[in-house]
């Protein structure tokens, strides 16, 4: 069974493992799938099954391992599965942690629109570019709704690799011409989100294609936010997590982080993740209050959340395996509780885009609901700027 996989102009034949042969200190990449495993020296993006690849079981990091100097993410690289010689960096991690009294009781919003391109995607885009430039890769293929695209072509600026980026033809403005900004190719797709994908992979036959959904590692960029929270909390983990969930990427970073971190004895337990989408798109609520493994027939219509505007995660088996793995749970929340959760925001200083403003609304019904208990430590991730959707938030604000 053979895989091809494009790196810079090169072809390259990779051989598969068996699984119980690549139990090894050695990372690899893994189809969970069919347990086959792939060495890391030639960057691919799927199997020769077409499934997603993860990163082989990591041992995790204690205190003594991160690097005490370093003022971004990369403070916590030797948690990686392998070494980056020179990283892809523009500052991004370390985002602020603030407490909020809400009616029901306290939450800690992590501002993750601090990153550089007012996204937590750029966690998972250094990490990846990151890799592939080490990796010989000089161009690449994307699509994106908007954040991943973004972060995408910063990186690839930074890192001096050619991006082009498919995208909806509905994006909002402002995150186009971010893309356009770093001087990445920008090629407009017409229908719904899924459209910039299939043609993405269409087109992936001529270009490294670097899905944020797709690539293993993107997900070891999002790991990272488990061990800044572990950090954050003075070295322990918090009881609960409230993300706002497209494709799962946060998800999945997090249970990988997580799972890391109590392997290596530093957590006593994982906390719970708790996935909030849109009313109007959630295939993942839908298949897990289903109690399925599987995706579940689901209607679906257009959201302000539009950066979880996904109708079929790639990934989706891993995401509800992780959800139930931290005991956590799943939240449909309405537009009209989106739109109103962007203005309660604002009104405390923090201006988000509607896909953020979905992950506060869930939890301030759950504290409402006794579902979070008001007591514990409750985090909610703001994934995105108000800046990012400029076109909504005029349009919001000046009603």
């Amino acid at each position: 069974m053979l895989i091809w996989s494009r790196c810079s102009t090169e072809r390259e034949r990779v051989e598969p493992n068996l699984l119980d042969d690549a139990m090894t200190k050695t990372a690899t990449y893994i189809d969970p799938a069919t347990g086959h495993t792939f060495p890391l020296d030639t960057p691919l993006w799927r199997s020769p099954e077409g499934n997603p690849l993860m990163i082989s079981e990591l041992p995790g990091i204690t205190e003594n391992d991160i690097v005490q100097g370093e003022r971004s993410l990369w403070r916590y690289q030797k948690a990686l599965p392998l070494k980056i010689e020179h990283p892809v960096t523009l500052g991004e991690g370390l985002t602020p942690l603030l407490s909020r009294d809400m009616p029901s009781g306290t939450l800690h919003f992590k501002l993750e629109w601090f990153a550089p391109t007012g996204s937590f995607k750029d966690r998972g885009a250094a990490v990846m570019m990151s890799y592939l430039r080490q990796a010989g890769v000089d161009e690449i293929l994307e699509d994106s709704s908007g954040n991943g695209g973004a972060a995408m072509a910063a990186y690839g600026a930074a890192a001096g690799i050619k991006v082009r980026i498919l995208t909806p033809a509905t994006t909002q403005a402002a995150k186009i011409s971010q893309m356009l900004a770093f001087g990445a190719e920008v090629q407009l797709v017409s229908g719904p989100r899924e459209e910039s994908e299939n043609e993405a992979i269409r087109q992936s036959a001529e270009t490294f294609y670097a899905s944020h959904n797709w690539q293993a590692f993107f997900l070891q960029g999002t790991k990272l936010l488990a061990y800044e929270l572990w950090e954050d909390f003075g070295f322990k983990a918090p009881d609960t997590i409230v993300i706002p969930v497209g494709a799962g990427s946060n998800v999945l970073g997090l249970d990988i982080g997580f799972n890391e971190l109590l392997k290596a004895g530093q957590i006593e337990e994982l906390p719970r993740l708790i996935c909030a989408q849109p009313a109007n798109c959630a295939p993942i609520h839908a298949a897990f209050q289903a109690g399925a493994t599987t995706a579940v027939p689901t209607e679906t219509k257009p959201t302000i959340a539009e950066g979880t505007a996904i109708k079929k995660p790639v990934r989706l088996k891993q995401v509800l395996e992780a959800i139930r793995r931290s005991q956590g749970q799943t939240i449909a929340v309405s537009e009209q509780q989106i739109e109103n959760s962007v203005r309660k925001l604002a009104q405390m200083g923090l201006y988000v885009e509607p896909t953020s403003a979905l992950a506060a609304a869930a939890a301030e019904r759950l504290l409402a609901s006794g579902h979070l208990r008001s007591d514990d430590e409750n985090v909610v991730l703001l994934t995105g700027s108000g800046l990012k959707a400029s076109s909504f938030m005029t349009g919001l604000f000046s009603k």
